[in-house]
């Protein structure tokens, strides 16, 4: 893959291991518009950004990133064809069943994050058993956005601390969202040209380094990745203070 160690200035575009970002989010963009300039259909684009992600997980854990997050399916993709979601449930069953099979092998814990209530029982059975898996496991976790939006993630949350009677403070908060125990990603990156964060971990990115590209999803390689870390690595964050 071509990992790259420890350089201090990083004047050769080398990522920093010593500066990782404990966790990264990525908004996985461009699967349809890749499969269209192919002349495929956009089924085929999501079967190649599969592949993309398993990838670009096994390069993260590699280099010693903590946490990986990606978007594969907000509650606004219902909308799209019915052949479409059939497909992207499709490739996460197959996913999660190959998953189930490595996981304990490759010591990668494997969560879901969203209003799985949506979605088909037998998909449901199988997050229960990445969930049982994952408790044995330490190290390396990737997480799947699914049935996921940021507006209802954040409604949700607000119910629920209601319901228990907490007082309403950001502690008590975080801690009814999917997210809740896991670090808010210091960088999320959004490959496919767009510019925008879709809904995608609105509480969570606050103070998030947003990273763009124009590479399509399924074009997202290991060294991309590295220059979106480069990328960050060489942002001042100062978190609203200054130094």
């Amino acid at each position: 893959m071509g990992l790259l160690g420890k350089r201090k200035d990083n004047t050769a575009g080398q990522v920093d291991r010593s500066r990782l970002p404990r966790h990264i989010a990525i908004i996985m963009d461009g699967n349809g518009r890749w499969a269209k300039q192919r002349g495929l259909p956009r089924t085929a684009g999501h079967k190649v950004g599969a592949e993309t992600f398993r990838r670009i997980a096994t390069c993260c854990k590699n280099l010693g990133v903590e946490y990986l997050t990606v978007y594969a399916f907000s509650t606004e993709n219902w909308k799209r064809p019915a052949e479409e979601v059939s497909a992207i449930m499709g490739l996460l069953k197959q996913y999660m069943l190959e998953a189930i099979d490595t996981m304990e092998r490759d010591q990668i814990r494997l969560r879901f994050l969203g209003n799985l209530n949506a979605i088909a029982p037998e998909l449901q059975e199988l997050v229960e058993r990445t969930n049982e898996i994952s408790d044995h496991i330490r190290g390396f976790q990737a997480n799947v956005c699914l049935n996921y939006g940021g507006r209802d993630e954040i409604l949700r949350a607000a119910r629920a601390c209601a319901a228990a009677g907490e007082e309403l403070t950001e502690e008590h908060f975080s801690a009814h969202l999917y997210s809740a125990g896991i670090p808010d990603p210091e960088l999320i990156i959004r490959p496919g040209g767009e510019q925008r964060i879709s809904n995608f971990l609105l509480w969570q990115c606050a103070y998030s380094e947003f990273y763009f590209c124009d590479t399509l999803w399924p074009d997202f390689d290991e060294r991309a990745l590295e220059k979106a870390i480069i990328a960050y690595q060489g942002r001042d964050r100062r978190y609203g203070g200054v130094k």
